[in-house]
């Protein structure tokens, strides 16, 4: 069997484009180097209906207006700064595992995606990206006639 060896090494298919995905985040994120830029955070749903693409940021705690959403040749970038506030005067932190600062997501949207039909919101620590396909890409139902 030709895909034999991924199957026997309990290797995915997708194994090799999520390693090329993230090696391209850290290309484009390499000139964020020796900042205090987090690559990788936070978590990121995408999914896709016929007539969109839909991309789900969870990152509670954002001022809306800290968050940068830019869309450059399908190439979608979110920026944004988290801060969460300094210890109480006398208090010692044990344990944080809240995030807090600045991150950068970069991702590459299909090609089918209309660039003057995207818009953002942000509800519930849930950011939520909405890209429509261009109309000649979107699935269309045909009635077969008898």
């Amino acid at each position: 069997m030709f895909f034999g060896h991924l199957l026997d090494t309990g290797s995915s298919l997708f194994e090799p484009f999520d390693r090329l995905q993230r090696e391209l985040e850290q290309i484009m994120n390499a000139g964020l180097r020796g900042s205090d830029v987090v690559t990788g955070y936070p978590p990121i749903n995408i999914g896709t209906t016929p007539d969109a693409v839909h991309v789900y940021v969870f990152a509670s705690g954002l001022d809306p207006a800290s968050i940068d959403v830019e869309l450059q040749q399908n190439v979608l970038s979110i920026e944004a700064e988290r801060k969460t506030g300094e210890p109480k005067e006398n208090e010692t932190v044990a344990l944080r595992e809240r995030f807090n600062g600045r991150f950068r997501r970069v991702l590459t949207l299909p090609d089918d995606v209309d660039p003057d039909q995207v818009s953002a919101t942000y509800r519930n620590g849930v950011l939520h990206i909405r890209a429509a396909k261009k109309a000649e890409a979107r699935t269309r139902h045909i009635e077969v006639q008898s």
